[in-house]
């Protein structure tokens, strides 16, 4: 379960226009780009907001291991991000981060499991609903 009402330091790092640069680059698969934005945010944020951020730029990371080959490096950050990303008390961000953790799981299985995971969704991080 996400946080239902945002901590001022949320409401500030979403209000932030270098995160919603971060969300569009992460949408559209400029994982390098993206991790680069989210990172520059990650160095000025404190826990638990900061615990997401990292768990983004494993996210965007794994992917960009992926592009190269390397799937052991992107099974390893895919589950460190993941994991960064489970708990009932982190912030959202507005994000659906239940529809995020669902796609990143199908992957990370798929990658464990031997399989191709480009036959699963690419994550994207959507508003809530």
């Amino acid at each position: 379960m996400n946080a239902t009402s945002p901590s001022s330091s949320s409401d500030q790092l979403r209000s932030d226009p270098r995160f919603d640069e971060g969300v569009q680059l992460f949408n559209s698969e400029q994982w390098y780009a993206a991790h680069d934005v989210f990172e520059d945010l990650w160095h000025e944020t404190a826990d638990p907001e900061r615990r997401v951020l990292q768990g983004l730029i494993q996210v965007a990371v794994a992917h960009v291991h992926l592009e190269r080959g390397n799937t052991k490096g992107a099974t390893i950050l895919l589950g460190e991000g993941l994991g960064r990303l489970k708990g009932t008390s982190l912030p959202d961000f507005g994000l659906d981060l239940d529809h995020l953790r669902s796609t990143l799981h199908s992957r990370l299985t798929a990658l464990q499991q031997g399989l191709d995971p480009a036959s699963y969704p690419v994550p994207v991080l959507l508003d809530q609903q």
